[in-house]
């Protein structure tokens, strides 16, 4: 059976990327690092829609030619070795052990634990199917007063349980919660 969790940073006024795109506030610190270490090394895919992966395929594949960030230094080859997929209807060739998949219908049949990282327009799509298990939010001490929302409207209410809370390095809350 596939597993779906869906892994995201938002600012405190609940964006994923500031009013211009920008992406350049969250804080991984060591600790974050090491739990988001641990939560992808425990995946069997990454999970992405097309956006966030031309996002990912453009920064990964070199990222030790663009940061000297420790956490950046980890991830690169992680990210590199670990079989993604992506959901687009338009991408045809995605390269880096990526498949990809027309429809989120076919997610369910992968029978893979998948880590859908950011993504609000997929993340919508996938809540209300009810394919998104377990909601792991990071909410970073900045305001960015606009711009893209983590939660799209998902079509419907649901109440979600509250599995972890946690504080990290650098202010960063875990909000991990549960179907």
């Amino acid at each position: 059976m596939t597993r779906i969790v869906h892994f995201v940073h938002q600012s405190a006024d609940g964006f994923i990327h500031g009013p211009n795109g920008e992406f350049d506030w969250p804080m991984m610190g060591p600790e974050l690092s090491a739990y988001s270490q641990s939560l992808t090394n425990s995946a069997d895919a990454f999970l992405y829609g097309r956006v966030v992966w031309e996002l990912m395929s453009s920064y990964w594949p070199k990222a030790e030619e663009y940061s000297t960030h420790e956490h950046d230094l980890a991830f690169a080859p992680v990210w590199r070795e670990t079989p993604k997929v992506v959901v687009s209807r338009t991408l045809t060739e995605a390269g880096w052990n990526t498949r990809i998949v027309g429809d989120v219908a076919e997610l369910a049949d992968l029978g893979q634990k998948l880590v859908l990282f950011g993504g609000s327009d997929l993340a919508a799509s996938l809540t209300e199917r009810d394919m998104i298990d377990e909601y792991q939010v990071f909410v970073h001490p900045v305001v960015l007063g606009g711009g893209k929302p983590v939660f799209r409207d998902p079509g419907k209410r649901f109440s979600l349980k509250l599995a972890e809370s946690r504080v990290f390095d650098a202010g960063v809350v875990l909000l991990r919660y549960q179907r």
